[in-house]
């Protein structure tokens, strides 16, 4: 039986972890479930699922949980990011999904790498902001990282098995990273300034939260996603090609030096990347339905327009610029898609305030986490602040 420890049980990468686990109860075993302040959500999925330990992100959160499990006497009830830190990295855990989004999910994702479990990687921004402290602890601690997201894990499922360092030597010329578009890869250009927040989390193909569905919509999250396959894989953004797909059904491909291009498909679903994170190198079943072809009959492609997408070059900016820009494009990032979900600023102003961030606040070499976690908190602070002059202009 493997342990699993899922951070962020109560998001949608957490829910769907819940069915595939659900589904082979001689194989996996919930060792911890974590969640912030929802409270009634993590109560149901404990009385579901019974943990170990339950986690909140307060004592407040924690003690109303539980009051609710009162009848529970299996799970143990924690809060705090300690206690998030205990059971990512506690010597009887074997795996943990990391799903908690945005940045706050970094520091529990580094104490299971430096554990050395096999992690299951749904939060980007951990590789976005601390990319290179990352996958420093991933080396010195020999931890399993199995990327989540349904992109990353179709390049793992079509690389050779084994090492990814160094893949020109085994032949790998290309990365094709694919991307919905979103629901606005149609949309007039000039109807962009009057998006809702409605309008842009409704995606057309995905069932995810709010924040990363707007990320889909201005596509920064395969701006996120492009950042992530660099030090995934260890090749230079340039060998990082961006298509759009509509039909959601080739997740990403990777194209080799003897013409070949290798591509995972599948229903647009993450049970199935999660399915093999779990299991890898072997397979099981995620109750995903299967693949129809003739239904699907066609699948089309066009290259990612950066005019109509800034975020897609601000995320190569970053990446050109090195240094603490990552961290800064997605502190920026957070700040300004949270803004807009609360209807104070518009669709367009969030490429706009990133673009300010990156242009404003100096880079710096990212050494340690104290200085990625500083730049992060003064991009925050940059962003608010011209949040406030703009409201005091208005």
């Amino acid at each position: 039986m493997k342990q699993v420890t899922i951070l962020g049980a109560t998001g949608s990468i957490g829910s769907s972890t819940l069915d595939v686990i659900a589904r082979h109860p001689d194989r996996y075993a919930l060792y911890a479930l974590t969640a912030n302040t929802n409270v009634e959500q993590m109560t149901n999925i404990c009385q579901s699922h019974p943990p170990r330990y339950a986690v909140m992100g307060n004592a407040q959160s924690a003690e109303q949980l539980e009051k609710s499990l009162s009848s529970n006497n299996i799970t143990e009830v924690l809060s705090g990011d300690q206690a998030l830190a205990r059971v990512a990295s506690d010597s009887e855990v074997d795996m943990v999904m990391a799903a908690i989004v945005g940045s706050v999910g970094l520091n529990p994702t580094l104490a299971a790498v430096r554990a050395g479990k096999r992690v299951l990687l749904a939060n980007k921004e951990s590789l976005v902001m601390a990319g290179s402290l990352f996958m420093d602890e991933v080396e010195r601690s020999s931890a399993e990282l199995i990327p989540i997201d349904s992109e990353h894990n179709a390049i793992f499922q079509c690389l050779p098995m084994g090492d990814s360092k160094d893949l020109s030597k085994k032949g790998v010329t290309r990365i094709l990273l694919t991307g919905s578009g979103g629901p606005f890869r149609e949309l007039a250009l000039a109807d962009f300034e009057k998006v809702t927040p409605q309008q842009a989390i409704a995606h057309p193909n995905w069932d995810m939260g709010p924040k990363i569905s707007v990320d889909s919509a201005t596509m920064m999250n395969k701006g996120l996603e492009l950042i992530e396959a660099c030090w995934l894989f260890g090749m230079d953004e340039s060998d990082v090609e961006i298509l759009l797909h509509k039909q959601s059904i080739v997740h990403s491909m990777v194209a080799y030096n003897d013409g070949s291009v290798l591509a995972q498909m599948g229903n647009p679903d993450m049970r199935t990347p999660i399915a093999n994170a779990l299991a890898w190198p072997q397979r099981i079943v995620s109750g995903v339905e299967p693949l129809d072809l003739l239904q699907v009959s066609q699948l089309d492609f066009q290259i990612a327009d950066e005019s109509r997408f800034p975020c897609l070059r601000l995320a190569r900016d970053a990446i050109r610029q090195g240094g603490t820009s990552m961290t800064i494009l997605n502190a920026a990032n957070e700040v300004a898609v949270e803004n807009f979900l609360n209807h104070r600023i518009k669709f367009t102003d969030i490429p706009k305030l990133i673009e300010k961030a990156l242009q404003k606040i100096d880079s710096r070499d990212a050494q340690s986490l104290e200085i990625v976690l500083a730049d992060d908190a003064r991009t925050r602070s940059f962003i608010n602040q011209q949040l406030v002059e703009t409201s005091t202009c208005k």
